[in-house]
């Protein structure tokens, strides 16, 4: 391991964000000391409730999918309404035979429970609350962090810090780092209640509806009855007004009807579309909030941020262990932020039609709505919330290119082929006669699929100073249902990342490719 062996990342924010970039460094046998500037977890809310599929696999990697989708409530339909007629609704494909389905409803309070179990079983991990940090210096060998406990100034060490302290970020204030973007007008009230309502569980959204006009509405179901809704408000809303006056009941029983039910947690707050200037500043990374901010409709905020650790995490562990050079870590910007670029013009093109600012915003928006009654082919405008899904590094300097970039399709939402810089498809497979996900296969080192059984040893050896480990198809894939989604050939080799993206899709075997994809991956140019 380069440098001092016992010098851990210092990572600001034990929230979900700064604990997965924990418990994924641990993997790599790399310590971390976390600074979180609350005296105690809030579990009070839910806040983020929307967890994708291919996130639940990154959750699978630190221990916690399990329990999530045990508890989750599991949805694969989304229905859109206007003025009480259904537009459409949206099918996800079920899991199959994966036991991985593609979005679950949990709150975010409940994920970080789980989250904080698997880090006290860890001792690598060391989380300190009240740690609120008040200054930081950077050489060239580490970073230096000032906290102020309710004791006294105490000083933390580490080689790197992971800036994971959400949308106000300390870190990002005291580098000076901007943060452009803007805030919508309009407020939005949550409410968790809990209740026996007589809704499947599908996520709904309702343009325009009778008992909040000229706004929307979304309905989830999460776990123990609990139903969470998102009202759009005027800006002016009180919260507290409207309990006083009995109107938050009435706005309630307009869904509830006359079934009993519990308000579990109640708030209101404005939107924000923005993103840091940089997400790296020497031996510094922000992640998550503390990076970019997001309407949630989508689910792009939470599951975004994820992502961002577990990029992050198998970079900063390649450096510390000697497999990579420090300049792996410039690709930590260079794909999260482009990452971050699409989700915002994703989400701002959402908000302008659910909250339009100009006259041809709000014009288009009714123009829509009413045309989507009787056409389907103007559904396709409506837009509720495109939801999240992994970013395409197609771009991205560790990705090895067969044919021009431009040559792949980019728009959000299409069904991902099995492209270099594409998250690699799952599926079943069977290893040592065991059978197992091969998503499940990623997560410590690079994993080459090959579809000639020969070739094992021979790339193996071609490797040594990588963490990296080959499968033939043939063996694996007992059912052929990988080499259909890979569409991989009798002398094809897939290179994926320890993220689970394809660094690198080869047509065919020629050992001087595989070691420069190889090594361009791991940030050698």
């Amino acid at each position: 391991m380069n440098g001092n062996e016992t010098e851990p990342v210092v990572i600001a924010g034990a929230g979900p964000v700064g604990l997965v970039t924990a418990l994924l460094l641990a993997r790599f046998g790399v310590p971390t000391v976390v600074l979180e500037a609350a005296a105690r977890r809030d579990p009070t809310g839910s806040k983020a409730i929307c967890f994708q599929r291919d996130v639940l696999d990154v959750l699978d990697r630190v221990g916690c999918a399990e329990k999530m989708i045990a508890r989750g409530v599991t949805w694969t339909t989304g229905r859109t309404y206007y003025r009480g007629a259904e537009l459409f609704a949206v099918t996800f494909p079920g899991p199959g035979r994966s036991v991985v389905p593609p979005w679950i409803n949990i709150s975010q309070a409940e994920v970080e429970h789980y989250l904080l179990d698997q880090v006290d079983a860890e001792p690598l991990i060391d989380v300190r609350y009240g740690h609120p940090i008040t200054g930081l210096h950077q050489d060239g060998s580490g970073v230096e962090v000032d906290a102020a406990t309710p004791t006294a100034r105490v000083a933390v060490r580490g080689s790197h810090l992971v800036a994971a302290d959400g949308s106000r970020s300390t870190i990002r204030q005291l580098l000076g780092i901007g943060f452009p973007g803007r805030s919508f007008n309009d407020k939005f009230l949550i409410c968790d209640i809990r209740a026996d309502l007589p809704f499947p569980s599908e996520r709904r959204f309702f343009f325009d509806p009778d008992w909040n006009p000229g706004r929307q509405v979304l309905v989830h179901q999460c776990p123990d009855g609990t139903w969470r809704i998102d009202w759009q408000v005027p800006a002016d809303y009180d919260l507290e007004a409207e309990r006083e006056s009995g109107a938050l009941d009435t706005r309630i029983r307009k869904i509830a009807g006359d079934i009993p039910y519990e308000i579990v947690w109640a708030t209101a707050y404005r939107f924000h579309e923005r993103c840091a200037e940089t997400f790296e500043s020497g031996r510094v990374f922000l992640a998550g909030d503390a990076a970019h901010l997001y309407a949630p409709f989508g689910a792009r905020g939470l599951n975004s941020g994820v992502q961002d650790a577990e990029n992050l995490a198998w970079k900063l562990a390649f450096v510390r262990r000697g497999w990579a050079p420090e300049d792996l870590l410039a690709s930590y910007h260079a794909e999260r932020w482009a990452a971050a670029g699409e989700n915002l013009r994703v989400t701002t093109r959402t908000m302008e039609f659910l909250v339009p600012h100009t006259r041809e915003q709000r014009q288009r928006r009714v123009e829509a709505l009413e045309q989507a009654l009787t056409h389907p082919d103007a559904r396709s405008l409506i837009d509720s919330g495109k939801l999240a899904e992994p970013y395409w590094y197609l771009d991205s300097p560790l990705t090895t290119l067969t044919e021009p970039a431009d040559a792949f399709p980019r728009e959000p939402g299409i069904v991902r082929p099995p492209l270099p810089g594409v998250l690699c498809p799952d599926g079943p497979c069977v290893i040592d006669g065991e059978p197992v996900r091969l998503r499940r296969l990623f997560g410590t080192g690079f994993v080459v699929l090959t579809g000639n059984t020969g070739r094992c040893k021979e790339i193996t050896e071609s490797a040594a100073d990588v963490p990296l480990t080959v499968y033939a198809l043939p063996e694996i894939d007992t059912d052929a249902i990988l080499h259909t989604a890979l569409r991989a050939g009798p002398d094809t080799v897939h290179l994926i990342r320890p993220d689970g993206h394809l660094a690198a899709v080869l047509p065919s075997y020629d050992p001087g490719t595989l070691t420069r994809a190889l090594r361009r991956a791991c940030g050698n140019p």
